[in-house]
Protein backbone atom coordinates (compact mmCIF):
# COMPACT_ATOMS: atom_id res chain seq x y z
CA UNK A 1 0.00 0.00 0.00
CA UNK A 2 2.72 2.60 0.86
CA UNK A 3 5.08 4.28 -1.61
CA UNK A 4 8.07 3.94 0.66
CA UNK A 5 9.03 1.52 3.74
CA UNK A 6 8.29 2.57 6.94
CA UNK A 7 11.23 3.35 8.79
CA UNK A 8 10.61 1.99 12.25
CA UNK A 9 8.63 2.61 14.97
CA UNK A 10 5.96 6.09 16.21
CA UNK A 11 8.54 7.37 18.57
CA UNK A 12 7.76 11.52 19.75
CA UNK A 13 10.04 14.08 20.71
CA UNK A 14 10.28 12.77 24.54
CA UNK A 15 10.78 9.24 23.86
CA UNK A 16 7.35 8.00 24.19
CA UNK A 17 6.60 5.23 21.37
CA UNK A 18 2.82 5.94 20.04
CA UNK A 19 1.46 2.72 19.74
CA UNK A 20 -2.64 3.51 20.22
CA UNK A 21 -4.87 5.41 17.73
CA UNK A 22 -8.32 6.37 18.42
CA UNK A 23 -10.65 7.04 15.59
CA UNK A 24 -13.31 9.60 15.75
CA UNK A 25 -16.23 8.32 13.65
CA UNK A 26 -18.87 10.67 14.55
CA UNK A 27 -18.79 13.82 16.74
CA UNK A 28 -23.00 13.65 16.51
CA UNK A 29 -23.91 11.99 20.40
CA UNK A 30 -27.74 11.07 21.30
CA UNK A 31 -27.19 12.65 24.95
CA UNK A 32 -25.97 15.70 26.21
CA UNK A 33 -23.84 14.84 29.18
CA UNK A 34 -23.41 18.27 31.39
CA UNK A 35 -19.66 17.91 31.07
CA UNK A 36 -19.09 17.29 27.63
CA UNK A 37 -22.06 19.00 24.86
CA UNK A 38 -24.05 22.10 26.10
CA UNK A 39 -27.73 21.31 25.85
CA UNK A 40 -28.13 23.85 22.60
CA UNK A 41 -24.92 22.70 20.97
CA UNK A 42 -25.18 22.75 17.07
CA UNK A 43 -21.22 23.30 15.86
CA UNK A 44 -21.21 19.83 14.59
CA UNK A 45 -18.78 18.96 11.78
CA UNK A 46 -20.60 19.28 8.14
CA UNK A 47 -21.20 15.56 7.40
CA UNK A 48 -19.98 16.46 4.10
CA UNK A 49 -16.15 17.26 5.69
CA UNK A 50 -16.66 13.54 7.40
CA UNK A 51 -13.91 11.19 6.32
CA UNK A 52 -15.87 8.30 4.80
CA UNK A 53 -15.15 4.38 6.24
CA UNK A 54 -12.72 3.71 3.02
CA UNK A 55 -10.66 6.84 3.58
CA UNK A 56 -10.50 6.37 7.79
CA UNK A 57 -9.64 2.11 6.79
CA UNK A 58 -6.71 3.84 4.81
CA UNK A 59 -5.19 6.06 7.40
CA UNK A 60 -5.68 3.73 10.24
CA UNK A 61 -3.95 1.13 7.86
CA UNK A 62 -1.10 3.27 7.72
CA UNK A 63 -1.02 4.07 11.40
CA UNK A 64 -1.18 -0.10 12.06
CA UNK A 65 1.94 -0.45 9.39
CA UNK A 66 3.66 2.55 11.47
CA UNK A 67 3.58 0.20 14.95
CA UNK A 68 0.15 1.38 16.22
CA UNK A 69 -1.36 -1.83 17.46
CA UNK A 70 -4.21 -0.74 19.29
CA UNK A 71 -7.57 1.19 18.23
CA UNK A 72 -10.88 2.62 19.57
CA UNK A 73 -13.52 3.17 17.79
CA UNK A 74 -15.16 6.52 19.15
CA UNK A 75 -16.88 9.94 18.82
CA UNK A 76 -19.35 11.56 19.79
CA UNK A 77 -21.46 8.17 19.92
CA UNK A 78 -20.38 6.02 16.99
CA UNK A 79 -23.12 3.18 16.66
CA UNK A 80 -24.91 6.68 15.85
CA UNK A 81 -23.21 6.32 12.30
CA UNK A 82 -24.45 3.59 10.45
CA UNK A 83 -22.66 0.52 8.81
CA UNK A 84 -19.59 0.65 11.90
CA UNK A 85 -19.58 -3.14 12.44
CA UNK A 86 -18.29 -3.05 8.96
CA UNK A 87 -14.95 -0.50 9.64
CA UNK A 88 -14.51 -2.97 12.59
CA UNK A 89 -14.35 -5.87 10.27
CA UNK A 90 -11.72 -4.28 7.72
CA UNK A 91 -9.61 -2.91 11.23
CA UNK A 92 -9.85 -5.50 12.74
CA UNK A 93 -8.53 -8.04 10.04
CA UNK A 94 -5.06 -5.69 9.47
CA UNK A 95 -2.30 -7.31 9.92
CA UNK A 96 -0.39 -6.13 13.22
CA UNK A 97 -3.61 -4.93 14.85
CA UNK A 98 -3.73 -6.45 18.67
CA UNK A 99 -6.76 -4.56 19.94
CA UNK A 100 -9.72 -3.06 18.65
CA UNK A 101 -12.01 -1.80 21.18
CA UNK A 102 -15.43 0.66 21.18
CA UNK A 103 -16.07 3.58 23.43
CA UNK A 104 -20.07 3.76 23.50
CA UNK A 105 -23.06 6.01 25.36
CA UNK A 106 -24.34 2.10 25.01
CA UNK A 107 -27.49 3.71 24.40
CA UNK A 108 -27.92 2.13 20.57
CA UNK A 109 -25.61 -1.26 21.95
CA UNK A 110 -28.52 -3.63 22.61
CA UNK A 111 -29.04 -3.41 18.48
CA UNK A 112 -25.49 -3.65 17.63
CA UNK A 113 -23.78 -5.37 20.43
CA UNK A 114 -23.53 -9.23 18.45
CA UNK A 115 -22.46 -7.14 14.77
CA UNK A 116 -19.27 -5.76 16.76
CA UNK A 117 -18.22 -8.98 18.17
CA UNK A 118 -18.73 -10.88 15.04
CA UNK A 119 -16.92 -8.02 13.29
CA UNK A 120 -13.61 -8.69 15.31
CA UNK A 121 -13.82 -5.82 18.34
CA UNK A 122 -12.45 -7.28 21.30
CA UNK A 123 -13.27 -4.91 24.37
CA UNK A 124 -16.70 -2.25 25.31
CA UNK A 125 -16.29 0.77 27.40
CA UNK A 126 -19.46 2.36 28.02
CA UNK A 127 -20.20 5.35 29.94
CA UNK A 128 -22.25 4.78 32.85
CA UNK A 129 -22.22 7.77 35.59
CA UNK A 130 -25.36 6.86 38.01
CA UNK A 131 -27.43 3.54 38.58
CA UNK A 132 -30.28 6.62 39.33
CA UNK A 133 -32.50 7.31 36.48
CA UNK A 134 -33.66 10.46 37.65
CA UNK A 135 -29.74 11.60 38.11
CA UNK A 136 -29.31 10.14 34.69
CA UNK A 137 -31.48 11.94 33.32
CA UNK A 138 -30.35 15.19 35.11
CA UNK A 139 -26.55 14.77 33.85
CA UNK A 140 -27.26 13.36 30.36
CA UNK A 141 -30.68 15.37 29.20
CA UNK A 142 -32.33 11.77 28.39
CA UNK A 143 -34.48 9.34 30.11
CA UNK A 144 -33.08 5.95 29.17
CA UNK A 145 -30.91 4.66 31.69
CA UNK A 146 -32.98 1.39 30.83
CA UNK A 147 -31.76 1.30 27.02
CA UNK A 148 -28.16 1.15 28.73
CA UNK A 149 -28.52 -1.08 31.16
CA UNK A 150 -30.04 -3.56 28.18
CA UNK A 151 -26.89 -2.77 26.22
CA UNK A 152 -25.05 -3.87 28.82
CA UNK A 153 -26.35 -7.03 29.52
CA UNK A 154 -26.60 -7.71 25.20
CA UNK A 155 -22.49 -6.64 25.87
CA UNK A 156 -21.78 -9.52 27.99
CA UNK A 157 -24.22 -12.24 26.27
CA UNK A 158 -22.37 -10.87 23.03
CA UNK A 159 -19.09 -12.69 24.53
CA UNK A 160 -17.64 -9.05 25.30
CA UNK A 161 -15.18 -9.27 27.94
CA UNK A 162 -13.80 -7.19 30.16
CA UNK A 163 -16.60 -4.93 29.93
CA UNK A 164 -15.11 -1.16 31.29
CA UNK A 165 -18.01 1.20 32.89
CA UNK A 166 -16.59 4.41 32.00
CA UNK A 167 -17.83 7.19 34.88
CA UNK A 168 -17.28 10.23 35.07
CA UNK A 169 -16.78 12.01 39.15
CA UNK A 170 -16.71 15.24 39.50
CA UNK A 171 -16.89 17.55 42.57
CA UNK A 172 -20.64 17.12 43.30
CA UNK A 173 -20.98 13.18 42.58
CA UNK A 174 -22.17 12.08 45.70
CA UNK A 175 -19.75 9.12 46.89
CA UNK A 176 -22.34 6.84 47.89
CA UNK A 177 -23.71 7.02 43.76
CA UNK A 178 -20.44 5.83 42.96
CA UNK A 179 -20.15 3.12 45.75
CA UNK A 180 -23.51 1.90 44.35
CA UNK A 181 -21.41 1.75 40.47
CA UNK A 182 -19.11 -0.38 42.55
CA UNK A 183 -21.38 -3.23 43.59
CA UNK A 184 -23.56 -3.26 40.66
CA UNK A 185 -19.57 -3.29 38.32
CA UNK A 186 -18.95 -6.40 40.88
CA UNK A 187 -22.41 -8.54 40.77
CA UNK A 188 -22.14 -8.00 36.97
CA UNK A 189 -18.29 -8.74 36.27
CA UNK A 190 -17.30 -5.76 34.86
CA UNK A 191 -14.27 -3.52 35.55
CA UNK A 192 -15.64 0.50 37.14
CA UNK A 193 -13.19 3.15 35.56
CA UNK A 194 -13.72 6.58 37.48
CA UNK A 195 -12.72 9.55 35.63
CA UNK A 196 -11.67 13.02 36.60
CA UNK A 197 -13.56 15.49 34.14
CA UNK A 198 -10.93 18.11 32.01
CA UNK A 199 -11.68 21.26 31.20
CA UNK A 200 -12.28 20.91 27.45
CA UNK A 201 -14.70 23.60 26.37
CA UNK A 202 -17.17 25.58 29.19
CA UNK A 203 -18.87 22.52 30.26
CA UNK A 204 -15.67 20.71 31.28
CA UNK A 205 -14.46 23.66 33.25
CA UNK A 206 -18.03 24.07 34.78
CA UNK A 207 -17.18 20.45 36.76
CA UNK A 208 -14.48 21.15 39.55
CA UNK A 209 -12.35 17.54 39.40
CA UNK A 210 -11.70 15.71 42.79
CA UNK A 211 -9.52 13.20 43.64
CA UNK A 212 -9.92 9.94 42.60
CA UNK A 213 -6.80 8.90 43.95
CA UNK A 214 -8.14 8.75 47.38
CA UNK A 215 -11.30 8.04 46.70
CA UNK A 216 -10.70 4.89 44.63
CA UNK A 217 -8.33 3.92 48.08
CA UNK A 218 -11.69 4.20 49.72
CA UNK A 219 -14.04 2.57 47.91
CA UNK A 220 -11.05 -0.07 47.17
CA UNK A 221 -11.09 -0.43 50.91
CA UNK A 222 -14.69 -0.83 51.47
CA UNK A 223 -14.95 -3.70 48.86
CA UNK A 224 -12.02 -5.89 50.15
CA UNK A 225 -10.01 -4.68 46.47
CA UNK A 226 -6.18 -4.79 46.87
CA UNK A 227 -3.77 -2.06 44.60
CA UNK A 228 -2.59 -3.92 41.70
CA UNK A 229 0.82 -4.86 41.25
CA UNK A 230 2.79 -4.52 37.72
CA UNK A 231 -0.55 -2.72 36.19
CA UNK A 232 -3.05 -4.46 34.48
CA UNK A 233 -2.42 -2.88 30.84
CA UNK A 234 -0.72 -0.16 28.74
CA UNK A 235 -3.57 3.00 29.85
CA UNK A 236 -3.42 5.86 32.02
CA UNK A 237 -5.90 3.73 34.63
CA UNK A 238 -4.78 2.48 37.67
CA UNK A 239 -6.27 -0.30 39.15
CA UNK A 240 -7.09 -2.28 42.17
CA UNK A 241 -7.84 -6.29 41.83
CA UNK A 242 -9.17 -9.02 43.75
CA UNK A 243 -7.08 -11.48 45.04
CA UNK A 244 -6.58 -13.46 42.89
CA UNK A 245 -6.08 -10.59 40.36
CA UNK A 246 -8.51 -9.30 38.26
CA UNK A 247 -9.27 -6.05 37.79
CA UNK A 248 -12.25 -4.24 39.57
CA UNK A 249 -12.07 -0.61 40.33
CA UNK A 250 -9.73 1.72 38.48
CA UNK A 251 -8.88 5.86 38.59
CA UNK A 252 -7.87 7.62 35.74
CA UNK A 253 -6.36 10.88 36.82
CA UNK A 254 -6.02 13.52 34.45
CA UNK A 255 -6.02 16.48 36.90
CA UNK A 256 -4.67 15.05 40.27
CA UNK A 257 -1.98 12.73 38.82
CA UNK A 258 -1.38 13.13 35.03
CA UNK A 259 -0.03 10.63 33.05
CA UNK A 260 1.82 12.66 30.57
CA UNK A 261 5.10 10.92 30.53
CA UNK A 262 3.53 7.19 29.75
CA UNK A 263 1.17 8.75 27.15
CA UNK A 264 1.06 6.44 23.90
CA UNK A 265 -1.90 7.71 22.17
CA UNK A 266 -3.08 10.18 19.44
CA UNK A 267 -6.83 10.80 18.02
CA UNK A 268 -8.34 11.30 14.87
CA UNK A 269 -11.43 13.16 14.39
CA UNK A 270 -14.05 12.64 12.18
CA UNK A 271 -12.73 14.94 9.46
CA UNK A 272 -9.28 13.29 9.49
CA UNK A 273 -7.41 15.51 12.02
CA UNK A 274 -4.94 14.33 13.90
CA UNK A 275 -4.74 15.66 17.40
CA UNK A 276 -1.79 15.06 19.34
CA UNK A 277 -2.92 16.16 22.59
CA UNK A 278 -6.05 16.61 24.50
CA UNK A 279 -4.38 19.52 26.45
CA UNK A 280 -3.28 21.26 23.56
CA UNK A 281 -3.99 22.33 19.99
CA UNK A 282 -1.46 21.21 17.79
CA UNK A 283 -2.81 19.19 15.00
CA UNK A 284 -2.33 17.81 11.86
CA UNK A 285 -5.13 17.97 8.92
CA UNK A 286 -4.62 14.31 7.58
CA UNK A 287 -7.96 14.16 6.05
CA UNK A 288 -7.28 17.77 4.07
CA UNK A 289 -4.29 16.02 2.85
CA UNK A 290 -5.72 12.81 1.52
CA UNK A 291 -8.20 14.59 -0.32
CA UNK A 292 -6.17 16.55 -1.67
CA UNK A 293 -4.80 13.78 -3.62
CA UNK A 294 -2.07 13.26 -0.84
CA UNK A 295 -0.27 9.86 -1.54
CA UNK A 296 1.02 7.21 1.49
CA UNK A 297 4.15 8.27 1.21
CA UNK A 298 3.03 11.97 1.71
CA UNK A 299 0.81 11.05 4.33
CA UNK A 300 3.65 9.12 6.21
CA UNK A 301 5.56 11.99 6.62
CA UNK A 302 3.16 14.17 8.06
CA UNK A 303 1.93 11.37 10.15
CA UNK A 304 5.93 11.31 11.48
CA UNK A 305 6.38 15.11 11.85
CA UNK A 306 3.29 15.32 13.71
CA UNK A 307 4.52 12.55 16.13
CA UNK A 308 7.63 14.01 16.46
CA UNK A 309 6.33 17.07 17.75
CA UNK A 310 3.58 15.55 19.78
CA UNK A 311 3.37 17.92 23.18
CA UNK A 312 5.04 16.57 25.92
CA UNK A 313 2.44 17.24 28.45
CA UNK A 314 -1.59 19.27 28.84
CA UNK A 315 -1.71 22.61 30.55
CA UNK A 316 -5.51 21.66 31.57
CA UNK A 317 -3.82 22.71 35.27
CA UNK A 318 -2.01 25.63 34.58
CA UNK A 319 -4.23 27.39 31.38
CA UNK A 320 -7.83 25.48 31.51
CA UNK A 321 -9.16 27.99 29.84
CA UNK A 322 -6.70 26.86 26.63
CA UNK A 323 -9.06 24.40 24.94
CA UNK A 324 -12.23 25.26 23.57
CA UNK A 325 -13.03 22.77 21.82
CA UNK A 326 -15.52 20.02 23.36
CA UNK A 327 -14.45 16.48 23.96
CA UNK A 328 -16.98 15.57 21.74
CA UNK A 329 -15.28 17.24 18.48
CA UNK A 330 -11.55 15.61 19.24
CA UNK A 331 -13.03 12.28 20.00
CA UNK A 332 -13.04 10.23 23.48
Amino acid sequence: MMDEPAAGPLVDGHGRRIDYLRVSVTDRCDLRCSYCLPKDFKGFETPANWLRYEEMARLVQLFVELGVSKVRLTGGEPLLRRGLAGLAGVIAAMPGLRDLSVSTNGTQLARHARALRAAGVDRLNISLDTLDAAAFSQITGRDCLDSVLAGLAAARDAGFAPIKLNSVVHAETPEAEVRRLLDYAVEQGFVLRLIEPMPMGSCGRGHAHTDLNAMGARLAAGAGLVPSVGGTGAGPARYWTTGRGTPVLGVITPMSRHFCAACNRVRLGVDGTLYLCLGQEDQVPLGRMLRAGADDAALIRAIRAGIAAKPERHDFVARPERIVRFMAQTGG
